[in-house]
Formats: C-alpha cells, sequence, structure tokens
C-alpha cells in the first residue's frame, strides 16, 4: 500500500518486501540462529555518512560486525562524569559482554564533520543549530591546528588530512579505556585503523609504526 504524503516511508517499506523475499529467505539458518544471540568478532566505529556503510563495504552477513556510527567516527575519551556516553557504553558492550577481538576505526573521504572541524564553521552554534555537532567535533580541535597550520582549512588536501587524523585520533581514545588498553596488551583485543575513499572506492588501512594508510590490494 503506498502512501502519496509520505514517499521516503514507501521507498523502505519497498525495500523491506524484498528484503523479505529475497535476504531472509535465502539466509533463514541464518536469522534463526541469530535469534538465539550475536556472537560478531568484529566492532566497526563508523560515520553516520549515508554513504559508508560497513555492511557494504565489508560485504558481511548479518550478525557478523557489531557497528557504531557516529559524526565523523569519532571515539571520546574515557571519562566517568555524568552524562549520556553512548559510544562509550556501546564500547564497553562489544568489548566486556561481546568479546569481540578487534575494534576497527573507518573513517571516509568527503566527510562533513571533518570539514566542520577544520574550518569551525559551526564554532559558537546553539544547540539544535549546530551546537551540538560543534560541541561533538571539538574531541579534534589539538589535530585540527597543526593541519590548519600547514594546508590551510579548505581544499581536499586539508579536508583529507583531517579524515585520517581523525581516525588516529579515535585510536588514541580507545586506549583511555582501562578495559581495552588491557585486553589489547593482553593481545586479546587488536585495534585497526580504516579509511574509505568514497571518490574510487578504495580501502585504506593505517600502519601505526608509520603512520601512513596504504590501499589494500586486489
Amino acid at each position: 500500500m503506498q502512501n502519496d504524503e509520505n514517499p521516503a516511508l514507501d521507498a523502505l517499506i519497498d525495500g523491506y518486501h524484498r528484503f523479505r523475499e529475497n535476504d531472509w529467505q535465502q539466509q533463514r539458518e541464518r536469522w534463526s540462529a541469530l535469534k538465539e544471540g550475536q556472537s560478531p568478532k568484529t566492532m566497526v566505529i563508523a560515520c553516520s555518512d549515508s554513504r559508508v556503510d560497513p555492511t557494504q563495504i565489508f560485504d558481511v552477513d548479518p550478525g557478523e560486525i557489531f557497528v557504531v556510527r557516529n559524526v565523523a567516527a569519532m571515539v571520546p575519551p574515557f571519562e566517568t562524569t555524568p552524562g549520556k556516553h553512548g559510544v562509550s557504553a556501546a564500547l564497553e558492550f562489544a568489548v566486556q559482554f561481546l568479546k569481540v577481538s578487534q575494534v576497527v576505526v573507518l573513517g571516509h573521504g568527503m566527510c562533513g564533520g571533518c570539514k566542520a572541524a577544520l574550518t569551525q564553521d559551526l564554532h559558537g552554534a546553539e544547540p539544535g543549530q549546530g551546537g551540538f555537532v560543534s560541541n561533538w567535533i571539538a574531541l579534534l580541535d589539538d589535530a585540527r591546528d597543526p593541519i590548519a597550520q600547514e594546508h590551510g582549512t579548505t581544499g581536499r588536501t586539508a579536508e583529507r588530512a583531517m579524515e585520517l587524523a581523525a581516525v588516529k585520533v579515535s585510536l588514541d581514545n580507545l586506549r583511555t579505556f582501562p578495559c581495552v588498553k588491557e585486553k589489547e596488551a593482553d593481545g586479546s583485543l587488536t585495534l585497526r585503523g580504516a579509511y574509505f575513499a568514497i571518490a574510487d572506492g578504495v580501502l585504506h588501512l593505517l600502519d601505526e609504526g608509520s603512520g601512513a594508510f596504504s590501499p589494500v590490494m586486489q
């Protein structure tokens, strides 16, 4: 049944029907197993950007990866101050209860959050008018300064540098969590940085030793 007043919802319902007719039927055993619980081995922290879907990029089945998405794929540092710590809660759940063996921070090209962090166009905006975004991407302020000094605050060179730096910031912040630090030290948890270039569809992996991102070869 189509709703002329809400074509966006109609598109979702049409997609649901395709899902029921195709993937649901083809993977009935998989869905049957998942009703008993989940046991993903990898957590992916990705951007909310609609163009960057980790399940599509990594071509995984339902239940294979535990995904958290937010503006610019950021992880805040560990803190116990009052507040609603959504990313921290998801990380704690994945590491302590699901016992994932890998956390991947996935940055991407043409990231609006990283661009806003670089230009600081939203600085001083009121909550609801850009202030929430501004406060969130302030996590990148320290990383921004040397990039702005070297490359300026506009153009793809500066933007890409900010996008890559954001991945490293989130990795550094992950290591401020005691549970992450402990599990990485005993070898039961691995942290990886990755970057997906929207322009050419190429995935890059970070070598933390050199600090360089290299494309994954076909």
